[in-house]
């Protein structure tokens, strides 16, 4: 017995063992295969973004997995088995209507109103650079941050490429210069993870400014592949704004000056709603 054929066999055992025409429910059931589709729907796209690094647009996801898990439940309705072929051009007509709506209600949300023109760099470094500095505080002189890293100037942990040691100091000039080039970097950085609607209609520099706080505190990939960024990606500014204060732990406890700075971000995160 061929190795396909072994594999065959011991599925027909175990399915039959539950329920006893599964080979024919599996062949016509539109419920089956509705339920399928949706589960496909969340598990592809979550991989392909897990290879690749590059975000979707979890709003259309949503809705074409409600779409899907709903046309199941419809399916239940419907005589099972009448005709193999009827219920495949079924499922496919179905399938089409759930996408073409699912498109058409995050088309909607895409179109929302936004800002009149994009954040630029140096407006949302205006705020963020003097947010930043305040909140990690200035020191000039090297010294061990709460999870016991070299930190310097306004949480500088790396200047000129290198990690910085403890002994290192600067001049406050060159404290701030060095902020706003690291700022702006992961700004740039996070950026990369945004669509360009989010870009174009849902950043304005105070909003630009409290997750480009958020990603020079946490982290590019992080924030990146946050449930901040998805929820904003998908147009719900206010759940993405919530969700920044979630990152208010360090060395895994919740550290009372994170909590009241991610409150602060999220504060500057609202401002326009």
């Amino acid at each position: 017995m061929s190795p396909a054929s072994l594999l065959s066999y011991l599925i027909n055992i175990v399915f039959s063992r539950f329920v006893a025409d599964w080979q024919r429910i599996v062949s016509v059931s539109l419920s089956f295969w509705m339920q399928v589709a949706g589960l496909l729907a969340l598990v592809i796209p979550e991989a392909y973004f897990g290879f690749t690094g590059e975000d979707y647009n979890p709003f259309f996801i949503w809705w074409l997995s409600v779409g899907l898990l709903l046309a199941g439940l419809v399916g239940r309705l419907f005589q099972q088995g009448i005709s193999i072929w009827r219920e495949w051009l079924r499922i496919g007509g179905v399938i089409l209507v759930v996408i073409a709506l699912a498109f058409l209600l995050a088309s909607k949300a895409d179109a929302a109103p936004g800002n009149k023109a994009p954040a630029t760099e140096q407006e949302t470094l205006d705020i963020a650079v003097p947010y930043i500095m305040k909140k990690e505080g200035i020191r000039l002189i090297a010294y061990l941050d709460i999870v016991g890293v070299p930190t310097l100037c306004g949480g500088l942990t790396t200047l000129n490429g290198k990690p910085v040691r403890l002994g290192m100091s600067m001049a406050m000039a060159d404290c701030i210069a060095e902020m706003r080039k690291q700022v702006a970097d992961y700004r740039n950085g996070i950026h990369r993870y945004f669509t360009q609607v989010t870009i174009l209609n849902r950043l304005p520099p105070t909003r630009d400014a409290a997750y480009t706080s958020l990603t020079f505190n946490v982290g590019i990939v992080g924030i990146g592949k946050s449930t901040a960024v998805k929820r904003l990606n998908a147009g719900n500014i206010v759940g993405g704004c919530e969700a920044i204060t979630w990152f208010s732990k360090a060395g895994g406890r919740v550290v009372r000056g994170l909590l009241e700075r991610r409150k602060d971000e999220k504060r500057l995160c609202l401002i326009g709603i």
